[in-house]
Order: structure tokens, then C-alpha cells, then sequence
């Protein structure tokens, strides 16, 4: 059985994060996805809320494709998660050429723990390139429209978290 690791924080879970989801189903025949606890981030969403978040929107993909859809919290190393669900690749999504820097850094300190794990990188749909978590919270918190961001549900979560300066009809 392949199984893969996409890992992260996903505070929130954008349109992106799913553009990769979907596509790394194509490649394995389970993904775990490992939401990160990374306390230093500060996350806006509690852990529960993240994880109930990744598996509310990946249950009808899991359905649709077959794939056997996971989510992990995990706190530990990256590559000791990745030893820990079994996974044989750690899939990342990239958006631009600082991304696959920083990206390139973490590939390298893998393999040297851990070289039989393999990372495979997805470029990010061109139209989802420039959606960051960040990016979406900052622009929520701020009274904007992320519709075109985040899936329904993820909206509403952050409408109700930011209140009633944020409106559908902006």
C-alpha cells in the first residue's frame, strides 16, 4: 500500500491546501494528512477545530477517489510522523521559488535522517498559487471576502470567528 504524508498547520484549510489533497490521492493509496500542533505559530484555530476542518472537507474526496483519507495531529518531527503512519512519501505543495528554498532545506535534513522516506513536490494550481493561510487570515480578520479562498464551511468558521464584520455580500 503507497501511503503518503501531507503535512501542515492548516490554519485554515484553503482552496490550495485541497487543490493538493486532491491531487496527492492520484498518488497513493492512503494520505495521512498530518495537522501540525506548532504551538509557536500562535494558530488562530484550536487543534480540534483544525482536524475537524481537514476531515469534514476531505470525506467526500476520500468517498469520490477511493482513497483512504487519514488526519493525524502530530507534534513530533516531521520524519518521525512520516516513520509513524507508515508513510513511504511526504508530499509538499509548492507556490513559488521561496517556498521550494525553504522546502529544498527541510528535503535535504530528511533524507539524512531518514533516506528511504521520499518527498514529492506538487506545484500548486495556478489559479490557487497565491493563496497563504496568513494571507487568508489576515484578509478576514480585516473585514474581507475569502470566499475565493476557502471552502464554505472554512469561511463561515472564519466569519464566525472574526464576527459580523465579515459579510457574503462584500
Amino acid at each position: 500500500m503507497r501511503i503518503g504524508l501531507y503535512p501542515g498547520t492548516f490554519d485554515p484549510l484553503t482552496l490550495g491546501h485541497m487543490d493538493i489533497i486532491t491531487r496527492a490521492c492520484a498518488l497513493v493509496d492512503r494520505l495521512v494528512i498530518g495537522v501540525a500542533i506548532n504551538r509557536d505559530k500562535g494558530p488562530l484555530f484550536s487543534l480540534d477545530e483544525r482536524v475537524a476542518m481537514v476531515e469534514g472537507e476531505t470525506a467526500a474526496l476520500s468517498a469520490r477517489t477511493g482513497v483512504e483519507i487519514v488526519v493525524h495531529p502530530f507534534e513530533n518531527l516531521l520524519i518521525d510522523c512520516a516513520r509513524d503512519v507508515g508513510a513511504g512519501v511526504i508530499i509538499r505543495g509548492l507556490r513559488a521559488v521561496a517556498d521550494f528554498e525553504y522546502e529544498f532545506q527541510m528535503v535535504g535534513m530528511n533524507r539524512a535522517l531518514d533516506d528511504k522516506i521520499e518527498t514529492v513536490f506538487l506545484m500548486a494550481d495556478a489559479r490557487r498559487q497565491a493563496i497563504a493561510s496568513k494571507l487568508v487570515k489576515e484578509i478576514a480578520r480585516l473585514g474581507g471576502d475569502v470566499t475565493k479562498f476557502v471552502p464554505a464551511p472554512i469561511n463561515t468558521a472564519l466569519r464566525d470567528r472574526f464576527g459580523p464584520a465579515l459579510s457574503r455580500d462584500r
